[in-house]
Order: C-alpha cells, then structure tokens, then sequence
C-alpha cells in the first residue's frame, strides 16, 4: 500500500487546480497535508482550502473532482466546514475518492453530477522502522478506518459495521448508488466538464471511458491524394523550366 500512495500522488502530481470564483470554490486537485507538500507534490493543501473558506460568507458551493489524497488534511477541512455560518453544498463533478470522500460528506447537501463516482476505502499510510513501528502504524491505521467508517454512518443513518465492510472491498459507488446508499442527496443535470485522473493507484477504479479518435483516412484515398499532389507538382516543375 505505502507504493499505491506515492503512485497516486506521483501520477497525478500538478495535473488538477484549486480556485475560488465568487461563493464557488473548485477542489479540482489531490489533497495534502501542507504547503510545504503542495510545493513538493504538487495539489492543494488544507491550509489553502480553509483560508478560502474563511474569506466566504453566505451559502458556499464546493466543486469537487479529486482522487483523494491526505486524510488528516481531509479532516482539518471537515472541521471549518463544520463551523462554517452557511449551507455548503458539495457538488461531485467528477470523482470524490478516498479523502475528497470525506469532505463531500461532511457537507449540509451533496449533489453528484449524473457520471460521477464517490469512493471509500481502508486508509494507507508510508512507515518506515521497525516491528514496534510497524505495530505502531497498523494500530493508528485500524483507528483511523474506525472513525472513517463512523463518519460515512453519520451521514446515513446506517450502522458502521456496514462501512467497514465497504471500505475493505474499495466500493466504488455510483452517483444513482451513492444517492441510494445515503452518502450524496441528489444527482444533477448537468456539471462542469471535469478533469480526469490517473486513479490506477487503487485496485477498483473503474476504466476511463475510451475517448474517441479520428476515423484513419481509407488507403485508396490517401494514395489517390498523394499521387494528385505529386501531379501537381511536377506541373509546376515543368511550368517553371519553360
């Protein structure tokens, strides 16, 4: 798991942006812990999110397309949502996977975009020492699932047993099974077109849809094209030396 974290913050690593327009804030990025990651790694740091919402007053949209990223950070945002004086409403434009999860959770209303997915999964970690450290990281690891499973049953008035079950399988949940599961309120019309992310960090990502390319030229028409412009030139050829 310690590889499938740098994967995902390598892979996709200053491909996505955060930015405020109006009452509209854009989490289109990864999520790290710190400034000093966000300048290292590359995506939008907790810090930068909460300052952002600070400077807002009144009802708040949250655009959300990230393929996850630092839990704690996820948290922090949680918070000053949480302390916000204003509805914020949540709106999954692309994807909310692992940590960006939480913060869609933590909304007063979540909206999916009709081809979003929302996905929850058990929290990876880096360590590194020895035995003791590692027992050290597994406990902190089955402590933070713990309270990552109580929050999505916060949500939805379900058991958190449940969650964990979820979690361990790495559900991927689409927008009409998120709004059936309890975890998203409603499933928008339309959304902003929204970045797409190297997700193959995680083991049940679904593919990306193919993306279309021009149809090839047919053989005939291509040497029959070649062979017009190869008679035109050598016109102009024999134009010039007379």
């Amino acid at each position: 798991m310690p590889n499938n974290l740098r994967r995902l913050l390598a892979s996709n690593a200053r491909r996505g942006s955060f930015r405020a327009e109006g009452n509209a804030l854009y989490l289109y990025d990864v999520i790290v812990a710190s400034e000093a990651d966000a300048e290292w790694f590359g995506g939008v740091s907790a810090e930068a999110i909460v300052k952002a919402l600070r400077g807002l007053s009144g009802p708040v949209s949250l655009r959300i397309n990230s393929p996850g990223g630092d839990v704690f950070a996820a948290r922090a945002i949680q918070a000053a949502m949480e302390s916000y004086d204003g509805e914020i409403v949540a709106h999954v434009d692309g994807v909310a996977a692992s940590a960006a999860s939480l913060i869609a959770a933590a909304a007063d209303r979540c909206v999916m975009s009709a081809g979003a997915f929302m996905m929850i999964h058990k929290a990876w970690t880096i360590s590194l020492g020895n035995a003791d450290d590692m027992l050290a990281a597994a406990e902190l690891l089955e402590k933070i699932d713990g309270s990552l499973a109580a929050t999505y049953a916060e949500k939805t008035s379900k058991d958190a047993g449940r969650y964990a079950q979820l979690m361990a399988a790495e559900t991927w949940f689409t927008a009409a099974e998120a709004v059936e599961e309890g975890l998203a309120d409603a499933i928008a019309d339309k959304a902003p077109k929204a970045q797409a992310w190297d997700l193959s960090a995680y083991q049940r990502a679904p593919e990306p849809e193919p993306q279309p390319t021009p149809a090839a030229e047919p053989a005939a028409e291509a040497d029959e094209e070649h062979a017009r412009r190869q008679r035109l030139h050598a016109a102009r050829i024999r134009s010039q030396a007379a």
